[in-house]
């Protein structure tokens, strides 16, 4: 049979899922310009199908997109081989709002698109991640899933097993109370802009982690860094050289949580997103590649 040609009804069904589509290539691949475009190549795809021999709407687009986001994975993955300095997600604005009414499905949402989560899905592989995201953050049945990837009911339970375990055993807990994050990451702004080594001393976990990501393509550590003292000292110093006519920080909802935007002249020039537990901040990522910046412009 024919593919069919476009509709208004075809696009509204289309517009409605947008969001489940976007939640997932996201969650896949941790680029929003890549998510964006997996989205992008499941519209082509669906407005070429045969829409009568169509039942489930939602179940085929999710497929679709989940079988495009596995392979641009791949893809990714080969080049993330030779990315210069540590690789961090691209930070993707999140205002859940009314479209999620729910808290705890908030609260589901919210961390799994942390970069907590995501930087420990890096290290799962395509068909791994895959089922992760689709189980785990919009709980979908493990024969849908199944369906989706094509693969044996048997073989897709065990790939959330090992996904789930792995996961677990490797993210790290952060306090995902949204008023306890806001008002330590002020804090930390508030002694990180004015040098004040002795104020985020006060901040930081002895043990603290702090992760850069550029690309190579702007200023940030090659490696971790890590230990309070290392990390303030790092800090206090790249706060005297960032000031500046024109330099700013906005407090921004990033990721599920509280983040910090540097702008230079309204462009974002870094992204800084804090892990707190037990009233301490345990990780910092910072992101500066101008790449992964571009969409909170």
């Amino acid at each position: 049979m024919a593919a069919e040609t476009p509709t208004d009804d075809s696009l509204r069904a289309f517009e409605e899922h947008r969001p489940v589509l976007m939640g997932v290539a996201y969650r896949m691949l941790g680029r929003v310009a890549d998510a964006e475009d997996v989205v992008q190549d499941t519209w082509l795809r669906w407005s070429r199908a045969d829409r009568g021999e169509v039942r489930e709407p939602r179940g085929y687009l999710v497929r679709i997109a989940t079988r495009l986001a596995v392979d641009r994975l791949r893809e990714a993955q080969a080049r993330r081989e030779s990315y210069v300095g540590p690789w961090l997600p691209e930070p993707l604005v999140t205002d859940f709002g009314p479209t999620v009414p729910d808290t705890a499905e908030q609260a589901v949402l919210a961390d799994s698109v942390s970069f907590a989560v995501l930087v420990v899905l890096e290290s799962l592989s395509p068909l791994e991640r895959a089922v992760f995201v689709l189980r785990e953050a919009f709980g979908l049945p493990f024969a849908e899933i199944a369906a989706v990837l094509e693969r044996g009911e048997s073989a897709v339970r065990q790939l959330a097993a090992r996904a789930r375990r792995h996961v677990e055993e490797r993210r790290p807990r952060f306090d995902v109370d949204p008023a306890r994050q806001r008002d330590l990451t002020e804090r930390f702004l508030a002694a990180a802009a004015g040098g004040d080594l002795d104020g985020l001393l006060a901040l930081l976990a002895p043990d603290v982690r702090l992760v850069g990501d550029s690309g190579g393509k702007a200023k940030a550590p090659l490696r971790v860094i890590e230990s309070a003292d290392k990390v303030g000292r790092f800090l206090r110093g790249i706060a005297a050289k960032d000031s500046g006519p024109g330099f700013e920080f906005r407090i921004a909802e990033a990721n599920g949580a509280t983040a910090l935007v540097a702008l230079v002249d309204g462009k974002p020039e870094a992204f800084f997103q804090l892990g707190v537990s037990e009233g301490r901040i345990q990780h910092i990522y910072i992101v500066r590649n101008p790449d992964k910046l571009q969409a909170l412009a």
